[in-house]
């Protein structure tokens, strides 16, 4: 059984780090942000509100930390997860993707096409909001980075370098799980 674990601030490069590890080791690939993003477009609601939303409902994040934990319980599989690291206690392999928020937020604003400042606004907002839901709903601290296997900052990293990083380190923990 192989499991990673990819945790990250938005903007770090999670996503775009678990989709090329998903494909190089042949894992299931899955996706606590694009649950969000999808309940929140459902709703009619930007991410901001849906954030708020989310704070004032806690059956939002238990659906989707229960749905990364159950899928963390599969073989092959990688989840890529705000607590992803926290959640699959029983991860091969946990990494943590950081970037000055700077950089995520010019990364985020040119994915979707929206201005920086915008951007950078929500992305305060909304970390600021999981750091407060996460510790009341979880008792998780995520700025203690103490559960991770690897923290990597990707600021002045490439996709490439990036993903040769990380495909090394999954590498050497499915050798050891062997």
């Amino acid at each position: 059984m192989v499991v990673v674990a990819i945790s990250g601030l938005h903007g770090a490069g999670k996503t775009t780090a678990a989709r090329v590890l998903a494909k190089k080791f042949r894992l299931r690939h899955v996706c606590a942000g694009m649950v969000f993003r999808q309940l929140a477009e459902e709703r009619g609601m930007t991410l901001d509100e849906f954030s708020r939303y989310a704070e004032r409902h806690p059956g939002i994040d238990r659906m989707i930390d229960r749905r990364t934990a159950d899928a963390a319980r599969e073989d092959n599989v990688l989840i890529d997860a705000r607590l992803a690291g926290w959640m699959a206690k029983k991860a091969n392999v946990k990494i943590l993707l950081t970037a000055p928020l700077e950089v995520r937020a010019r990364r985020i604003s040119r994915r979707e096409k929206r201005e920086y400042k915008e951007v950078l606004k929500e992305t305060v907002t909304r970390e600021q909001s999981e750091a407060k839901r996460f510790r009341k709903f979880y008792g998780i601290d995520v700025n203690d980075h103490s559960p991770f296997d690897l923290v990597l900052n990707t600021g002045h990293l490439s996709v490439r370098e990036t993903a040769g990083i990380l495909e090394a380190a999954v590498g050497l923990a499915m050798k050891r799980r062997y």
